[in-house]
């Protein structure tokens, strides 16, 4: 694969964020060294503004409360459709560096039968300075890759689909569990050896973790034993439907 004569989408699912921060994520992907499109899709609290910009601006009319992933969901299956040769994404609250699809790109060029590409993130602070060192370290395709690593090539693109079925209760844990499922079905990243994407750092954790004053819109890291807790309470035929929803077999924890 390579990033000559292809089309890719960039899709961004957005909220309530200011216009500073859109215009920051929507700037980085202007700067791509390869050409991008950029789709922003409102999730129920559309700008105006953001209609005259050069991008594609879809507009679902409610919000989901689901960390956005309805809105990135329609996003990428409006690419789908359109016959994009590569689909990422990209949080409203964050940034990519300049060369950051031209790396998603050698990735998958440079791993032979790769279905996806997998970047990495830098954490940063508001003021968009680097924070560091932060453990554990971010390895993709370990145990977790961010949903704004993700770069999606056709081959895994049936798979975009569950962003739009993730009950709602376990969408903050979205990114994971499209994780497990390319790895149950043996789907082979191309993996970026550098950090490319500039991932804002809201987590308490994180900050006292390098010994820093959380900011005052920190919020603690996403627990997935409450996550647990709501699949514990299920009866067999709502685990079935949660497994037709996510593709996955979620198991219960009897000590839950």
């Amino acid at each position: 694969m390579g990033d000559r004569g292809g089309r890719y989408c960039v899709v961004t699912p957005y909220f309530k964020e200011d216009r500073v921060m859109l215009k920051r994520c929507m700037d980085s992907v202007r700067r791509q060294t390869t050409k991008v499109d950029h789709m922003l899709v409102a999730d129920g609290f559309p700008q105006d503004w953001i209609s005259t910009e050069p991008v594609r601006h879809l507009i679902l009319d409610r919000p989901h409360a689901d960390y956005g992933d309805v809105a990135r969901g329609v996003g990428a299956l409006t690419a789908v459709a359109e016959k994009y040769d590569g689909i990422a994404f990209l949080d409203a609250d964050n940034w990519y560096d300049d060369d950051h699809v031209a790396c998603c790109l050698a990735a998958a060029r440079n791993t032979p039968g790769s279905a996806f590409a997998a970047a990495q993130r830098k954490f940063v602070r508001h003021d968009g300075s680097v924070m560091g060192p932060v453990r554990p370290a971010e390895i993709p395709h370990a145990e977790h890759i961010d949903t704004n690593c993700y770069f999606f090539l056709p081959k895994s693109y049936h798979f975009l689909h569950y962003w739009c079925t993730i009950p709602r209760e376990l969408s903050a844990s979205g990114d994971h569990l499209i994780y497990l499922l390319l790895h149950l079905h043996s789907m082979k990243p191309g993996v970026v050896p550098k950090p490319t994407v500039n991932y804002l750092c809201n987590f308490e954790q994180i900050y006292r973790q390098i010994g820093e004053e959380p900011p005052p819109d920190a919020r603690p890291l996403v627990n997935w034993n409450d996550q647990q807790a709501w699949i514990n309470s299920l009866s067999a035929e709502e685990l079935g439907v949660v497994r037709s929803l996510t593709g996955l077999s979620l198991v219960q924890n009897p000590g839950g």
